[in-house]
């Protein structure tokens, strides 16, 4: 059932912060991995005008039903007014990979 497993995706201000909510989030067991790319430049409106800052991304791994407690967690140590968080379903996924994440995660699906 890979329809359960989900990729959030956040951005930080540097690769310190990245390091951190990563480590955070596996940790807690929120995520069974996350993957830090970067520096990236993301360009976007704010407060009624473009910006455009570097960045480091985010990639965690985690299945659907522990969304909402990864993105609170997200939420409550990021250092950014309105944050990235985005989950992407892996509509297609390694069933063993899959299973990996449940376990880690202590998924039920």
């Amino acid at each position: 059932m890979s329809g359960d497993i989900v990729i959030v995706v956040t951005t930080l201000p540097n690769r310190e912060q990245a390091v951190k909510m990563a480590r955070m989030l596996v940790e807690r067991r929120l995520a069974a991995c996350a993957q830090i790319s970067g520096p990236i430049t993301s360009t976007y409106w704010w407060k009624g005008k473009v910006e455009e800052d570097e960045e480091w991304q985010v990639k965690a791994k985690s299945c659907r039903e522990r969304f909402d407690e990864l993105s609170r967690a997200i939420r409550e140590s990021h250092p950014y007014e309105l944050p990235q968080i985005v989950a992407i379903p892996a509509s297609e996924i390694l069933e063993e990979f899959a299973q990996w994440i449940r376990a880690e995660c202590g998924c039920r699906s």
